[in-house]
């Protein structure tokens, strides 16, 4: 098994899945010379990257024999289980990338169980949708031994901006997740003004260049947000809890009175509530916080 590619110069691998990422990622990886294998269990779906240049698998087997390096990335953990049990013994000495989506306890059970095979194994998270894979927009986390991260930094930078976040195979799911957390909170704060100003006939669009004006605000908070959370003191440099309640209060009476939905009002109330029950009425708004690091009361 050769780890580089002699007429290319650069590392053969195999990539597993062709959904829409996987024939992203796929593509991304033949863009920067890397001679690649594919493997699909729709064989039609990766007609698209063979035009390319992609040699096709008919089996799993081959694609993984077929380089020293193998990426996958399917619909769950329970599919790259599937697909890559039959053919385990066929894992021993080479690394396996999954940069399938999941859970942290998935993430860690399948990295022991890969690692029991005798492969090295790199987890990851691609924080980025299909259409920016192989340009700098697109950030993809991972996790595993330095020596396999360090080995593959440059195939892996073929797909976008590599990040290695610690040996916990689980770090990469948690961090995910987190994102997750602040694209839909923000998405569905923006969602909910929209009803609001459509009950007054006010189109999105009227809404659209004031809303992306408050996150950019918002964005600029959050390095400082982050230490006071570190720091674990919540010193009020924008306003207090106290101030912002006034205005949560108001939001949650004009979403009544437009007769729309007004459970994310009353969420935001409710917690701001509690944090000013614990005594942190005139900290900053970072002190929710201590609201959201306990199970609902």
């Amino acid at each position: 098994m050769h780890d580089l590619d002699t007429d290319t110069g650069r590392t053969p691998l195999s990539v597993l899945g062709l959904g829409l990422m996987g024939q992203a990622l796929a593509a991304a990886f033949l863009a920067q010379g890397h001679p690649t294998t594919v493997w699909n269990r729709t064989h039609t779906k990766a007609e698209p990257i063979t035009a390319l240049g992609a040699q096709l698998a008919w089996t799993v087997r081959d694609a993984v024999t077929a380089s020293p390096l193998v990426v996958i990335c399917v619909s769950d953990y329970n599919s790259v289980r599937d697909i890559l049990e039959p053919v385990s013994r066929d894992l021993v000495g080479r690394t396996l990338v999954n940069l399938t989506s999941g859970t942290s306890q998935e993430a860690r059970e399948t990295a022991k169980w890969a690692v029991d095979q005798g492969a090295a194994y790199l987890g990851g998270a691609i924080m980025a949708v299909p259409p920016a894979i192989g340009t700098a927009n697109a950030t993809i986390l991972y996790s595993g031994p330095t020596t396999a991260f360090d080995q593959h930094q440059q195939t892996l930078s073929s797909l976008g901006g590599p990040v290695y976040v610690g040996a916990d195979h689980g770090l990469p799911s948690l961090f995910d997740a987190a994102a997750l957390s602040l694209v839909w909170s923000t998405l569905n704060g923006f969602l909910h003004g929209a009803a609001l100003l459509g009950n007054a006939g006010i189109p999105a669009t009227a809404f659209a260049h004031l809303a992306k004006t408050g996150i950019e605000t918002v964005a600029g908070w959050v390095p400082g947000y982050a230490q006071q959370i570190d720091d674990g003191t919540y010193p009020a440099t924008e306003s207090t809890v106290n101030t912002n309640l006034a205005g949560m209060k108001h939001l949650l009476h004009e979403s009544h009175a437009a007769d729309i939905n007004t459970e994310l009002p009353e969420l935001l109330t409710t917690l701001a509530e509690r944090a000013v029950a614990k005594g942190h009425g005139n900290n900053s708004y970072a002190a929710i916080i201590e609201q959201l690091r306990h199970p609902t009361p």
